[in-house]
């Protein structure tokens, strides 16, 4: 049998990037597979002629990375005693490197903020992007490794559905519990009605989301039945349920997009609201991702 797919950690030197790096080992351990740390070192462009000599910059730049992915080596090893871990230093634009990466990966890791070949990530542009073209799902690290259960939005799609199967597998590796949450909103019509809505019956359109919720979870709590449940169903924006949910969270999972109460996730104003403010990891799972916990 081949060896399990790798998790992939992005590497600049950042502080940001040795949470992320702490977390992945953590992660890499609990699915019984290797640790990837990559660095992109993107030499810089645009200065006039005779201002630095290229070749003095890209050694001194490989030079600086290499150092950077001996700390986090080091940091790895720490977390996770006996974890094997490879480094890989890279020549080139940092979106096209760590979506090429993540076709071969369980999982890629990223810190919130950077230096150097990530500057920008997260929050900016980079993440977004990689979160959106990534082949396997990616998680965005903020804070150390914490207690609590994993959390995931629940919208009906088939992307939420691959988020669920995710969030299903992170929970029992963990051993620790699930909350599936769904939301629905009908802003057309409470904006319709104005200060009338709070008169409108929206029992009929609770009870639907109960029921999609529960059918969604369904056969996945057949196939992990050791991991506790609790099912959360409300009327009002996604972004505002999940991260209030995050507060007590060791992971929030959201699918790559979504409609209704998960209209835009992601790339959307629930995703960056995740993102920019949620206290705990987000791992972002695309429609054609598959689990691969062991």
């Amino acid at each position: 049998m081949s060896a399990p797919a790798p998790v992939v950690a992005g590497i600049d030197g950042s502080e940001s990037a040795l949470q992320a790096t702490r977390w992945a080992a953590t992660a890499a351990l609990r699915r019984g597979t290797s640790l990837r740390l990559v660095h992109v070192c993107a030499i810089p462009v645009g200065y006039p002629p005779g201002f630095v000599d290229s070749r003095v910059l890209r050694e001194a730049l490989a030079e600086q990375g290499s150092g950077w992915l001996a700390q986090a080596r080091a940091t790895a090893e720490a977390a996770a005693p006996g974890l094997e871990v490879e480094t890989v230093e890279v020549t080139a634009g940092v979106v096209p490197t760590l979506v090429r990466e993540s076709s071969a990966a369980a999982l890629v890791v990223l810190g919130t903020r950077g230096l150097g070949g990530f500057t920008g990530l997260l929050v900016g542009s980079t993440a977004v992007e990689v979160s959106a073209r990534a082949e396997c799902p990616v998680a965005v690290v903020r804070g150390a490794e914490r207690p609590g259960p994993v959390v995931v939005g629940v919208d009906g799609t088939p992307a939420s559905e691959a988020a669920i199967e995710f969030a299903f597998a992170e929970a029992a590796a963990r051993d620790t519990d699930l909350v599936a949450v769904h939301t629905w909103t009908d802003l057309l019509v409470e904006t319709a009605f104005a200060g009338g809505a709070a008169a409108l019956d929206f029992s009929p359109l609770a009870q639907q989301a109960e029921e999609v919720l529960g059918e969604r979870l369904a056969g996945w709590r057949e196939k992990y039945p050791d991991v506790q449940v609790t099912r959360y169903v409300s009327r009002e924006r996604a972004s505002r349920a999940l991260l209030r949910h995050a507060d007590e969270a060791a992971l929030v999972v959201v699918g790559t997009r979504g409609r209704g109460g998960f209209r835009g996730l992601l790339l959307g104003s629930t995703s960056q609201a995740l993102l920019h403010h949620a206290p705990c990891p987000v791992a972002v799972v695309g429609v054609t991702h598959h689990t691969d916990q062991r």
